[in-house]
């Protein structure tokens, strides 16, 4: 999006993975290391909730997108499976919207059958994926405004990165992608002095 990576910057921090599929997602390991634990809190600016594991990964080794368990250790629903991690992709999605990306997409999936058939397709595979991870959700089975709209890109860009899945995150991915980054956005040599084992906030 017109950034001039600086010298030695990977250019393609985040690259899609081809081999992405719900049977590798299902198989992935819980997040168990305190440092990782605490990067991902890290990147997101507050404490990580929810069991979780790392679905995709930048070009710097850090988690781009997370699993996260259809449900927190209360019981309480998480609105997402698939959750965007990388602080720069999540600004580079939330320009999209900022742009009313969404309403485009929204009014392509009217006027394109295919695109909207494919989208309501891939909110099918999503609750059966989350249902299977964590059992059925009350209310709004899907998320992101799945299968009819769009109503977050961020949703969408996760569950495309997470399994490959997603037709309207690989639309987004298209605007967004190759994203030049100086990272890595953690240093994971430091970051237990702001975050706990657990994740939650030292200072």
């Amino acid at each position: 999006m017109g950034d001039l990576p600086a010298e030695g910057t990977p250019q393609d921090a985040v690259v899609p993975d081809p081999d992405a599929s719900y049977e590798r997602a299902a198989d992935l390991s819980l997040v168990d290391d305190p440092v990782e634990r605490a990067t991902i809190s890290e990147q997101i600016g507050r404490p990580a909730r929810g069991r979780s594991a790392v679905a995709h990964r930048c070009a710097h080794g850090l988690p781009t997108v997370l699993r996260v368990d259809p449900r927190l250790e209360d019981g309480t629903p998480f609105p997402t499976v698939f959750w965007l991690a990388c602080p720069l992709l999540r600004s580079r999605v939330g320009t999209l919207e900022a742009d009313h990306v969404m309403a485009g997409i929204n009014q392509r999936m009217a006027d394109d059958d295919e695109l909207a058939q494919g989208y309501a397709d891939a909110s099918e595979r999503y609750v059966a994926f989350r249902d299977e991870l964590g059992g059925e959700l009350p209310g709004d089975p899907s998320a992101g405004g799945m299968p009819g709209h769009v109503k977050c890109l961020h949703v969408a860009v996760a569950h495309e990165l997470a399994v490959g899945d997603n037709p309207v995150g690989e639309l987004a991915l298209d605007q967004v992608l190759p994203m030049p980054c100086p990272g890595p956005c953690v240093d994971a040599s430091t970051v237990l002095d702001r975050w706990g084992p657990d994740g939650s906030r030292v200072r």
